[in-house]
């Protein structure tokens, strides 16, 4: 750090007056963008979606609970894994915190996986979550929307995942220092079986009873999502990553850095 450029505080000003405007032009485009989403046309669900919860099985218009609006977060958690993907966990450390204020906006936020509800429920209380979790193990939903992916697909090359054809294993260590191969160790799993579930999040809106999809991103679209990396990219170094770095919050030991 002492190898970068040093300077007055009048130099500093200028600098960041210089940066501001670039950072207004970007909340601007953000707005343009929220509402561009906001405008995309709602596809209509009429397929049959059962999943898992705490309270027993449910369809997807159950776990909208009473809201007319639905967050997903498409959480990588197959039925093989021993544990939670470690940069999916990262992100869900946020949950608990922001999903109460999502509930009382008539939002209601769920995250979904394919491993068995009992799974789920153990991770949980290891990470002391409280967030609503739904297993999709008996159900096509992670299918149907791009974040899980048979043998046969991923042996053909035949994946759709963010809007494109092809080998989900690039996109996976996107903003994270990690490659597969390190984040399926620390699920238990091979790179093949951890790589035939992905990241993602969906919206969804409920009315007259219908349920509709209105918007699903992936990869890189998460990183807004990731508390951590917000505040990084407000750090003096910044992401900084040469190699694997997080891990799990209960994992850390007293002296890592």
């Amino acid at each position: 750090m002492t190898d970068h450029k040093i300077g007055t505080r009048e130099e500093w000003l200028a600098a960041r007056l210089d940066l501001l405007k670039a950072e207004k032009e970007l909340t601007r485009r953000n707005d343009e963008l929220a509402q561009w989403r906001q405008r995309l046309p709602w596809v209509r669900i009429d397929k049959e979606y059962r999943f898992e919860t705490d309270e027993g099985t449910a369809s997807l218009a159950d776990i909208f609970r009473g809201r007319s609006q639905l967050l997903v977060y498409h959480f990588m958690f197959g039925p093989e894994y021993t544990g939670g993907c470690p940069a999916c966990s990262a992100i869900a450390d946020g949950f608990n915190g922001f999903a109460v204020h999502l509930e009382h906006h008539d939002v209601a936020m769920v995250a979904i996986s394919r491993a068995p509800i009992t799974a789920l429920q153990a991770y949980k209380r290891r990470m002391g979550w409280t967030f609503t979790w739904a297993s999709s193990l008996d159900s096509d939903f992670n299918y149907d929307f791009n974040t899980s992916f048979t043998e046969e697909q991923q042996r053909s090359g035949n994946v759709d995942y963010n809007y494109r054809k092809g080998d989900i294993d690039s996109g996976l260590d996107a903003g994270s220092g990690a490659s597969p191969g390190e984040f399926a160790a620390m699920t238990g799993t091979d790179v093949p079986t951890y790589t035939r579930e992905a990241p993602g999040m969906s919206a969804f809106a409920l009315s007259d009873g219908v349920v509709y999809h209105t918007y699903s991103t992936y990869a890189r679209g998460l990183d807004v999502l990731w508390g951590m990396y917000q505040w990084l990219d407000r750090a003096p170094n910044g992401r900084n990553e040469t190699g694997p770095w997080f891990r799990r919050r209960d994992e850390y030991t007293r002296d890592s850095r």
